[in-house]
């Protein structure tokens, strides 16, 4: 009698591995390829060169004065995708304050010139995900100074380009505005190159 249970039980087990493992995971792939490629195969963003400089749907990592800097990762080793993480704490948990970096706030006084106190959150905080690749325009505006000093050019030059890579709201109610880093750091380097480093003496 247990032989007679075991066996569908088995067979059941391993229909369903293959439906939900392979067969469904493969149609859903195949018809994402065709419906969504640009989604599907990660959003890759080309440089001038034609060649990958990132994802739309991963941030990076940008250091120094002229570049836009992402808002920081959860994620220990950097924006990896299989570090995603979440804090869970609403902004009426107390202990919120417990995952801001005090030297991300002082960095961004100095920096950026940002009054203590009024620091735009996405500034010292992870997202959800702690990969956003986006920042609010809040942070982008507090940003501009320095990167205008650092590519000799007028702050109004990069706030345009600041406004052209800023995205509204989804369908207009949902979610915030939101500025592109990645989009926008390319746009800062073919409008304002830096000058090539000086060859290196022998």
């Amino acid at each position: 009698m247990l032989r007679n249970q075991l066996r569908p039980a088995l067979v059941m087990t391993l229909l369903l591995m293959v439906i939900t493992g392979i067969v469904y995971p493969g149609a859903v792939a195949a018809v994402a390829h065709v419906l969504f490629p640009r989604q599907a195969g990660g959003s890759l963003v080309l440089g001038d060169d034609g060649r990958v400089v990132g994802s739309a749907l991963i941030g990076q990592a940008f250091t120094g004065p002229s570049y836009f800097h992402s808002r920081p990762s959860a994620a220990g080793s950097g924006y990896v995708g299989d570090s995603s993480n979440a804090t869970n704490k609403g902004p009426t948990d107390r202990k919120l304050a417990d995952t801001l970096i005090a030297q991300a706030v002082d960095s961004v006084v100095a920096a950026d010139g940002a009054v203590r106190g009024q620091v735009p959150s996405d500034m010292v905080t992870a997202s959800a995900s702690g990969l956003d690749p986006d920042i609010s325009p809040a942070n982008a505006e507090l940003q501009v100074a320095r990167v205008a000093r650092a590519r000799h050019a007028e702050p109004d030059r990069i706030r345009a380009l600041v406004a052209a890579h800023t995205a509204g709201r989804q369908f207009g109610l949902f979610g915030e505005p939101r500025v592109k880093v990645l989009l926008l750091n390319l746009a800062v380097d073919s409008a304002f190159p830096l000058p090539a480093a000086p060859p290196a003496a022998h």
